[in-house]
């Protein structure tokens, strides 16, 4: 069995003779002439390989014919390291060299169910670049296609166009290093799909869809320093999973207002834990990230509010026969404008070149991270108690200044509702499932209400803004706001009680 040590990255067709022509590249030794790669992946009926995580592949490469087994490993910022086992293919499958027991004894169990799923054909360059002693990488330009014929006739096809940095010798550091050294001059986007887990997607022909943040996995033997890091590796998921099902649109318009928000909640939970966490971390390194994050996600902002200004306060509102029916009309029109614009430009801003190069400059710094001998020697759950202890102090010293039930103070007791929450869901595995559960839920209760408080305060501007340059809305405002102002003030009333539980009551940690 070997380790594979990879990083995938993706990038336009139209970059390949800038990569090709980049001085690292092209000073590269060459391992060869280019080969046209054939490529089919086996598996049973009903994806029993696929269930398992395990891809059975044959490979011709020119004369040669060779069987390949991976299992699947997380990928987070392009980066991998998974189990495979290579042997030649002479028309049958030998599972032989698999020396890891359960995968054996999986390939046995369904080897005469095996049959072709998808192909893959693609053409790759392959160059060996020694950047310095100790330290070997295969650099692999892979252009083709991923290939589907379904049972019932279905052609589908998916472009293959990326780099792939092999790591022949040294630290999985150094690929990351090479990808943040190219990403300074190209379009090169973190991939962590593999060939494999695209060709499923195209067989089963699932969408991608908007990626939601993970469950936290935390353990309780983790160093501090480590806990953070896994956290946020699962917030890069998020953040390059929505960006490159986004960016592969094409079309700016056409982005699923979804990804953009997913996106942005991925940028929210790693700030929230660049703060949690940064008594644990480099001085300069909380505050340094803290500030790019939030100039990125600051490129997306006007999109999500709008489309909350339409779903949560426009939508509900029925005015038949109630409200001035022109106005409300031109209300309508002068939302679906803004939000038709704040989309398009939201699509726009989100360059590959940009997100690429932010992904894998935050994954190789998370990477470079290590634990001091004080983070090492402190107990992972003392540590957790101690900083949501803190979170909570900070949101009681929010409701207290939140008592005159100004709208600026209460917008800050949701943001520090929003931390509180944050810091329970990462630290929720290091405690009582049950107690958390049910304290988690009045903190999401209690944020949910002052968020609809903001809303609708929000509204309030944006609508006395329009008004002022567009007359023929006020009518339209007024009634929005109006509508829902009895819920608002109901809320505002009772809202600090909801919290006084969860900020003097007991603690479930």
């Amino acid at each position: 069995m070997s380790h594979e040590i990879e990083l995938k990255l993706a990038l336009p067709r139209r970059a390949l003779p800038a990569l090709r022509r980049h001085p690292l590249v092209a000073a590269a030794e060459k391992c060869g002439n280019a080969l046209t790669l054939d490529n089919t992946y086996y598996d049973t009926p009903k994806l029993q390989l696929k269930a398992r995580k395990v891809a059975v592949r044959t490979r011709r490469q020119g004369r040669q014919m060779l069987q390949t087994v991976k299992c699947a490993a997380v990928s987070s910022g392009g980066l991998s390291q998974r189990p495979e086992w290579e042997t030649a293919w002479t028309g049958g499958f030998d599972f032989t060299p698999v020396d890891d027991p359960a995968t054996a004894r999986l390939l046995e169990r369904h080897r005469a169910e095996l049959v072709p799923v998808f192909t893959t054909r693609f053409r790759r360059e392959t160059r060996r670049l020694v950047p310095q002693a100790g330290v070997s990488i295969l650099l692999m330009i892979d252009t083709g296609a991923v290939h589907v014929r379904t049972p019932e006739g279905v052609e589908r096809e998916a472009e293959i166009c990326e780099l792939e940095l092999e790591l022949e010798s040294g630290r999985a550091q150094d690929l990351l290093d090479l990808a943040c050294t190219l990403a300074q001059d190209l379009p090169l986007m973190p991939a962590d799909l593999s060939k494999a887990e695209r060709g499923y997607r195209l067989f089963l022909d699932t969408p991608a869809g908007a990626l939601r943040s993970e469950i936290s996995t935390l353990e309780p033997g983790q160093n501090v320093v480590e806990a953070f890091q896994g956290l946020a590796l699962s917030c890069v998921r998020q953040w390059q999973g929505n960006a490159a099902t986004a960016l592969a649109q094409g079309d700016p318009d056409a982005i699923d207002p979804d990804n953009i928000h997913q996106l942005r909640v991925a940028h929210r939970r790693l700030r929230a834990l660049l703060k949690i966490f940064a008594p644990a971390l480099p001085e300069t390194f909380a505050g340094t990230w803290n500030a790019r994050l939030r100039d990125n996600a600051n490129r997306f902002g006007d999109a999500r509010d709008l489309d909350v200004f339409h779903a949560e306060l426009l939508e509900p509102v029925t005015p038949e026969g109630l409200a001035d029916a022109a106005s409300m009309a031109a209300l309508l029109e002068t939302v679906r404008t803004a939000r038709a614009s704040a989309r398009h430009h939201a699509g726009v801003s989100l360059d590959l070149a940009t997100q690429g190069r932010l992904l894998l400059e935050f994954t190789a710094a998370l990477h470079r991270l290590r634990a001091d001998s004080l983070a090492e020697a402190a107990d992972l759950r003392s540590f957790a108690r101690l900083r949501l202890d803190r979170l909570r102090k900070r949101a009681r010293r929010g409701a207290r200044a939140a008592a005159s039930l100004e709208p600026t103070r209460l917008h800050a007791l949701r943001i520090d509702f929003k931390m509180l929450r944050y810091g329970v869901e990462f630290f929720a595995p290091l405690f009582g499932t049950r107690s958390i559960t049910r304290y988690l839920d009045g903190v999401v209760r209690a944020q949910t209400t002052l968020g609809f408080l903001q809303d609708v305060d929000t509204a309030h501007q944006r609508l006395a803004d329009w008004s002022r340059t567009q007359p023929a809305l006020a009518a339209a405002a007024a009634f929005v706001l109006g509508w829902h102002a009895p819920r608002y003030a109901r809320l505002r009333r009772r809202v600090l009680r909801e919290c006084e539980p969860l900020l003097w009551g007991g603690k479930p940690w």
